[in-house]
């Protein structure tokens, strides 16, 4: 049985940082891409940031470029996303996601498997 458990959301300012964890169990991670979602109240989920199955390729979306980082650790089946220079349009509920095969997409219709989700909340 697949679970995605994420953590390390919470409240910060405008400016600040935070890092996001997903344990995932139930597979054999390695052989998956893996990514990160967010939906903000209102809005339809979107796409953060993917990596493929052995960490070689990354993709993000525009609006997160140079502020956050993917990540994966085989080894250990975690998944982390490291958030920087956060801004209150970051504010959403983030998800992450097993992905169906291994390579790096944030289309959300190439995931099989999400978590339950973490609420990140940036204040101005």
């Amino acid at each position: 049985q697949v679970q995605l458990v994420e953590s390390g959301g919470g409240s910060v300012q405008a400016g600040g940082s935070l890092r996001l964890s997903c344990a995932a169990s139930g597979y054999t991670y390695s052989m998956y891409s893996m990514g990160w979602f967010r939906q903000a109240p209102g809005k339809e989920r979107e796409g953060v940031a993917a990596i493929s199955n052995e960490g070689m390729l990354t993709f993000y979306a525009d609006s997160v470029k140079g502020r956050f980082t993917i990540s994966r650790d085989n080894a250990k089946n975690t998944l982390v996303l490291q958030m920087h220079s956060m801004k209150p349009e970051d504010t959403a509920m983030y998800y992450c996601a097993r992905g169906r095969d291994s390579g790096a997409t944030i289309d959300p219709d190439r995931y099989i498997d999400w978590g339950q989700g973490t609420q990140v909340t940036v204040s101005a």
